[in-house]
């Protein structure tokens, strides 16, 4: 039966297809220990109730640990650190213990032993606008974002992800800007794929380019990002030279 469920015959997501094979395995399973033909509902009810309770109890526990931490850093509770973004912007009150579980460079700082200078009362993050840095915190405080929050200032968490050496927050940057490729952000993202050291994002933003190359060579923002850019733009030469020579290749054979 889960043959019936993959593509091309049908498309679903993969977590539809997991859950329907589980099912399908779990009757396989409860109909030849019962040795019947008869299909044991009260079994499978009572199996598919048991994980809907267990993933609204994790939809609990993940709401309470985001509202809890969220509110402390809205309301300011006990906050015992200020954050300070780039261009003498306004700081941000914050707590040492939540940066430092969230990323090795902010426990380094904030380590005072006896080999380190005492951590500061402030830290400014430069490359960070305010908003961008209220952005930060509230990802390291809640795991996530807003959509439209996202789509502002990928970029920018992006890079401070990769800086401050936060895993999830990279990997979090690294699918949406992945997701969101096309031919307007294409250039963008590989350009925060190279600083950043985001490898395979980088090769998937590549090999957009080069398969979009003509609607993208000839758009306003190419020619700025040749100028800033031209290692980037030796890359994207060879590979599209790679990908037409392949093409011929195949072409004749």
């Amino acid at each position: 039966m889960p043959l019936i469920l993959r593509p091309p015959r049908n498309t679903i997501c993969g977590a539809c297809y997991e859950g329907a094979r589980s099912i399908i395995n779990l009757i396989n399973k409860l109909e030849s220990e019962k040795g019947s033909d008869s299909l044991p509902n009260s079994y499978v009810s009572r199996w598919v109730s048991d994980r809907k309770d267990e993933e609204n109890l994790l939809k609990e526990e993940a709401s309470f640990l985001k509202a809890g931490f969220f509110t402390a850093l809205r309301d300011q509770i006990h906050t015992d650190i200020q954050l300070k973004p780039g261009n003498n912007g306004l700081p941000i009150p914050a707590h040492k213990a939540i940066l430092a579980a969230r990323s090795q460079v902010f426990r380094n700082m904030l380590d005072s032993d006896e080999c380190k200078a005492p951590a500061k009362d402030t830290i400014t993050l430069s490359e960070l606008n305010y908003e961008e840095l209220e952005c930060l915190l509230e990802f390291l405080y809640t795991g996530g974002l807003p959509k439209e929050k996202v789509e502002k200032y990928v970029y920018a968490l992006g890079v401070a992800a990769d800086k401050y050496e936060i895993t999830y927050l990279q990997k979090f940057c690294e699918r949406h800007m992945l997701r969101s490729l096309n031919p307007s952000s294409a250039l963008d993202v590989l350009e925060i794929s190279d600083a950043c050291s985001y490898i395979s994002l980088k090769e998937s933003a590549l090999k957009f380019i080069v398969k979009n190359m003509e609607d993208i060579a000839f758009s306003a923002r190419f020619e700025e990002f040749a100028l800033k850019n031209p290692h980037l733009c030796v890359q994207i030469t060879r590979s599209s030279l790679m990908e037409a020579k392949q093409t011929r290749v195949h072409g004749s054979s």
